[in-house]
């Protein structure tokens, strides 16, 4: 589990987790096809790809939750991020979304031992 944020727009957040600044390159690989699939990755990159810098604000803190990792395996899916809202929590693309404020009062209770359990309704 690691903690992802926009320096640019927020301080650091609190937090015991392995924290860093997202950069304008970075990326993470959602090609099934490719050995780097469910790694994070510099821009540009050929293959698919989200990028991480996003212009919407939902990436300005990411907890990445270490779903299907070690190792990855095609076709279980990608990476599950813990991350910010649009407003009123539209549904996500198999990520877990909350507010900022939720955001700040969980992320100082994290550890790498801390594991969450996502259930769909």
């Amino acid at each position: 589990m690691a903690v992802y944020w926009r320096a640019d727009r927020l301080l650091r957040p609190r937090t015991v987790l392995p924290i860093r600044p997202i950069r304008a390159d970075d990326g993470w690989c959602d090609d099934v096809s490719h050995r780097r699939y469910n790694r994070p990755v510099q821009l540009p990159f050929a293959a698919g790809h989200e990028t991480m810098r996003r212009t919407d604000g939902l990436y300005d803190i990411v907890v990445e939750l270490d779903w299907n990792r070690t190792p990855a395996v095609r076709g279980r899916g990608s990476a599950i991020f813990l991350h910010l809202a649009k407003p009123g929590f539209p549904p996500t693309q198999g990520c877990v979304a909350v507010s900022l404020e939720t955001m700040r009062l969980i992320l100082p209770h994290l550890r790498p031992s801390t594991r969450f359990i996502v259930r769909h309704p």
